[in-house]
Formats: structure tokens, sequence, C-alpha cells
């Protein structure tokens, strides 16, 4: 990280989305090609989704989707789908920095909470939201609805 080069870009076309693929592969390693990516980028960006990402340079470092969305629990929130640091930059404060710009986006937005969900298993994720100021407030439970 030089810092010089360090900046917050939204990505909204996709030659962008292209650019940041092996960065969301990282976090979602059932994309396994940039076409597919492409093409869950354009349905999700129908429902609001959005991309930040942080370069540095002229590489991104560290990716964030998410999209305002509205429920009796939390009324307006901040919904974050996807966050992830380059596991080559991590612990350089990318994803500290990320989540900072994500929190100034949601009050711009009029949202009341930024939420997101990470699974039961990820401790360093886990460790990360909790000294970021973030609390565990719930378990999402799901079901398959398949034939």
């Amino acid at each position: 990280m030089n810092g010089a080069g360090l900046r917050f870009v939204a990505i909204a076309d996709e030659a962008g989305v292209r650019a940041c693929h092996g960065l969301m592969q990282q976090l979602r390693p059932q994309l396994t090609s940039a076409d597919e990516w492409v093409a869950r980028w354009r349905c999700q960006r129908e429902e609001g989704y959005r991309l930040l990402a942080r370069y540095d340079g002229e590489a991104p470092v560290a990716l964030a989707g998410y999209r305002v969305q509205h429920n009796l629990v939390h009324g307006r929130f901040l919904y974050v789908d996807d966050l992830v640091t380059d596991a080559r930059q991590r612990s350089g404060g990318h994803g500290a920095a990320l989540l900072a710009r994500l929190k100034q986006e949601g009050m711009e937005l009029g949202c009341a909470k930024l939420v997101l969900d990470t699974g039961l298993g990820n401790a360093l994720g886990q460790r990360f939201y909790f000294r970021q100021g973030m609390l565990s407030s719930a378990m999402r439970f799901n079901l398959p609805l398949t034939a």
C-alpha cells in the first residue's frame, strides 16, 4: 500500500465489474468466471445492488456490494451483501476504510443502520466486525427450496 494511490471507486459498468472478478472470487469462489460474475451483477443491479471498491493505484484491494433495503425490523438500512479485502492486502486498513465509507454512504442515503451477515464459522470476520463497533443481533436461518 503506497497511500498516495488509495481511492474509492463506485463500480457502475461492466469493465469495472470484470476488473473486480478476482477479488470477489476470493469471497465467492463459486463465481468461477468473469462472465458469470457480470451476469449476476446485472441482475442484482436491477434490485439496487451497488459496488464500491477501494483501489491502490490501478488494483482493487477491497470491494463491497451493498443495497438499501426496508423492513419492519430495521426500517431503512444499508445491507452489505459482500465485503472482501484481497488476501495479500489484509490487515492494511482497507476493510476498515471501506466499512467506514459504507457507514457514511448509509447516512447520506438516510439509512438508520448498516447490516451484514457473516457465516458462523467466519471467526476472523466476526472479530473484524466487532473491532469496527458492530454488534451481533440475530442468527439467520435458511431452507433450500428445491424439489
